[in-house]
């Protein structure tokens, strides 16, 4: 596609002045230079190419050079020094526009991210980054060894490889708090797993969190959250896997939707582990560790580097101090879902 041609207001003044330092010698003062200077930023925000303003002005050097009487080489300097002010200004200009850009772009994640603007505004803007917040939309966060910002290669690697895959589709990557982010329509989760494979392959192994789609202009921020609060509950309960959904993991939220029952129920059923000869963590670690593989005691003997008949005698000490036989169908699933509870609330870490 051709170039728009340059308008005559940016050569204004030019042969004259190659025909003064060609007949004077002189190089351009500091005034002239700014001057140009001011046309090339003028250029870029008129959207005019760059190279088009080169070649414009190497045209008129051409046209004015037969009656441009004196020293070539001093027309060829005063050249050089137009076209790199022009240049100088050119960059100046789109290096302003770009982070005027980046600014309001930063600008509108926060507001997404944090639902601080005003939902009808936020839509408005949100189409210009290429999101429709009209429609249902999910969030993919990643959290990897170190912290990334959008400039990191490790981002760019990220948006190149879904890029290449998916194209334009309305999907927005960004980075907030030293994690990745993926915003993507809610019914085209293949983007969200593509973003989670080339996340994890991209630093080496991280945990990704997958919120659930959610409508409107305060979808996106709903989905947010419930993925940083996967991270949360993964964190604390050590679960394994590379890419968690809270959709799978709604049983937790449910079980401290209520905090200080929660606390209750840690405090009655395990408590007594305290009065246990080195505290309580080594008995609720036998306990999370049996009931994960699913009572069987030869495997969580295993995993706890102890004998069965050691494991054996330790759910007898958590029976003995309990009360609570971690055998009985009956008991288990009061003990199990109090485990649960200490893990969420870091008990006997911090005091209930």
């Amino acid at each position: 596609m051709a170039e728009r041609e340059i308008p005559g207001q940016y050569l204004d003044g030019y042969a004259q002045l190659l025909a003064d330092v060609s007949a004077t010698g002189r190089r351009l003062t500091r005034d002239e230079i700014a001057a140009r200077r001011a046309l090339g930023e003028q250029a870029a925000e008129a959207g005019h190419g760059l190279r088009a303003l080169i070649v414009a002005h190497l045209t008129a050097t051409r046209a004015a050079w037969p009656a441009t009487p004196g020293s070539a080489d001093s027309t060829l300097a005063a050249m050089t020094q137009v076209v790199d002010a022009l240049a100088e200004g050119y960059e100046h200009a789109q290096l302003v526009a770009v982070r005027r850009e980046e600014a309001a772009r930063r600008e509108f994640i926060d507001d997404l991210l944090y639902g601080r603007s005003d939902l009808g505004h936020l839509a408005e803007r949100a189409e210009r980054f290429g999101l429709r917040l009209s429609h249902a939309h999910a969030v993919a966060v990643a959290q990897g060894p170190t912290a990334y910002d959008e400039g990191a290669p490790v981002p760019r690697r990220v948006e190149h490889a879904l890029n290449a895959r998916f194209g334009e589709r309305n999907i927005l990557l960004t980075t907030k708090d030293g994690r990745l982010l993926c915003v993507a329509p809610g019914d085209q989760d293949e983007v969200l797993a593509h973003f989670a494979k080339h996340a994890y392959a991209a630093t080496d192994g991280c945990r990704v969190a997958i919120g659930r789609p959610q409508q409107g202009p305060g979808g996106v921020v709903q989905s947010y959250e419930e993925a940083l609060n996967t991270l949360e509950l993964a964190e604390r309960l050590g679960l394994e896997g590379p890419v968690l959904r809270a959709a799978d993991l709604l049983v937790y939220p449910v079980l401290t939707r209520d905090r200080q029952a929660m606390a209750d129920l840690v405090r009655d059923a395990l408590g007594p582990l305290t009065a246990a000869r080195g505290g309580a963590e080594p008995l609720l670690e036998t306990l999370n560790v049996y009931f994960e593989c699913g009572c069987v005691a030869a495997e969580a003997a295993r995993r706890l580097a102890l004998s069965v008949r050691a494991l054996t005698y330790r759910l007898a000490r958590i029976h003995q101090l309990t009360g609570a036989d971690p055998c009985d169908p009956g008991h288990r699933y009061t003990l199990q879902t109090a485990v649960i509870g200490a893990r969420l609330l870091d008990w006997p870490a911090k005091a209930l």
